[in-house]
């Protein structure tokens, strides 16, 4: 009998939180609201002004247990593990991966990063990644060691980010680019630096979306595959997931089955979706039917509900909360989809339009919707592309 990869309830570990009040975060030219998490979640990045990006962490309320209680017990954390999707996705993950470099690019300083993301890889039974032996790298956004100031909701955020990588290519070197804000032009700048370091640029936040004639310089980026998350409320396009050069990841949740594969994935509802009403087609969307004439999101797509979750640790404390958690959102599938471009090790010669011309390395996602939308593709799953998960989630790296 196959165990399920989840175990929420621990007793005498269980933290409880109360659920979070939505409240507003700037975007590239307006200042909407932040929608709500999910009941018994809440959004790592709570605030931000006119003119910058969130971030797309949403960490579940019901799970944070401290290293040392989870030692004590002689328990695993609650969540999925590297195994899990490393089994879910068919990722060679032991054999691939050497000689690649992903990037993380995130605003605000995590202090406890490195340290946090050894934790993770030591309960996993992944190869230390540390300064001292050349794996990690952690810069400000031009690449110096002067760091921004702490932030703890964006700290939770590079913990994700850091941990996904790990769990899909824990034989990557990681580099932390730490923009001073959430500006576009901060994180932008960062994005820059980020290209020059690595092959391969993680990014989990959005804001409103935007035209790559005001921005695309900071994403452009020949022989360097970028991916950005698609946000985290449900139908509606964000940038810089709806920009023309980056590969945009939606979300799906991800379950046990009886299945062949042993896994379904099914789309998220708040996964983002959408058609860009700024930037122009991906070539390869040419035969996908999209139903837009711009710029269609997502491209692909892995797992980012937080019901779902994929477990984490972050000791930098955040609404009261530090220690194991249970995360989601579309900063899960970013980073997930970034360590798969590194074990496929074609960054140089791929770009985004390439997964369109190998959907047979991609698992269909054909059930679940975001929203309601016209026409219905662009927010309904269904045979091939469709909106919330784009082509499909990973099987291997061969789309990749």
């Amino acid at each position: 009998m196959r165990r399920p990869p989840l175990r929420y309830a621990m007793t005498g570990m269980i933290l409880a939180a109360a659920s979070v009040l939505s409240t507003p975060f700037g975007t590239a030219s307006a200042s909407p609201a932040l929608p709500a998490a999910p009941a018994g979640t809440h959004h790592s990045c709570a605030t931000a002004h006119a003119g910058q990006a969130h971030c797309h962490a949403i960490v579940r309320n019901d799970v944070a247990v401290s290293e040392k209680t989870l030692k004590a017990a002689a328990a695993a954390p609650s969540g999925l593990s590297p195994a899990n999707l490393q089994s879910a996705y068919k990722l060679p993950s032991s054999t691939a991966g050497s000689g690649q470099t992903v990037a993380i690019v995130d605003a605000y300083d995590d202090p406890t990063a490195e340290a946090d993301m050894n934790v993770y890889r030591s309960q996993y039974g992944l190869p230390a990644c540390t300064t001292a032996n050349g794996c990690f790298k952690k810069v400000n956004q031009t690449g110096g060691s002067s760091l921004p100031r702490v932030d703890g909701g964006w700290a939770q955020e590079i913990s994700l980010d850091l941990d996904m990588v790990s769990a899909a290519c824990p034989n990557c070197k990681i580099v932390l680019v730490e923009a001073k804000s959430p500006t576009f032009a901060n994180l932008g700048t960062a994005e820059n630096t980020a290209a020059k370091l690595a092959n391969v640029v993680s990014n989990s936040y959005g804001g409103s979306d935007a035209a790559d004639s005001s921005y695309g310089k900071y994403y452009n980026h020949p022989g360097v595959a970028i991916t950005v998350s698609s946000g985290d409320s449900g139908y509606g396009t964000e940038y810089p997931a709806s920009s023309h050069y980056v590969t945009a990841v939606g979300g799906t949740s991800l379950r046990t089955s009886s299945t062949t594969r042993g896994w379904t994935d099914t789309v998220w509802s708040g996964a983002g979706s959408g058609c860009s009403s700024y930037n122009t087609a991906l070539t390869g969307q040419a035969s996908a039917n999209t139903g837009c004439s711009n710029r269609a999101v997502a491209d692909v797509s892995a797992v980012a509900d937080p019901a779902t979750g994929v477990a984490v640790y972050d000791s930098t404390a955040y609404q009261g909360q530090s220690g194991w958690m249970v995360f989601g959102g579309t900063s899960a599938s970013a980073p997930l989809i970034a360590a798969v471009y590194a074990l496929a090790g074609n960054a140089s010669s791929v770009d985004n339009n390439y997964p369109y011309s190998h959907t047979s390395g991609l698992f269909d996602v054909t059930s679940g919707s975001n929203g309601s939308c016209s026409p219905s593709q662009l927010c309904t799953a269904r045979t091939g592309w469709d909106g919330p998960t784009g082509l499909g989630t990973p099987n291997g790296t061969s789309a990749f």
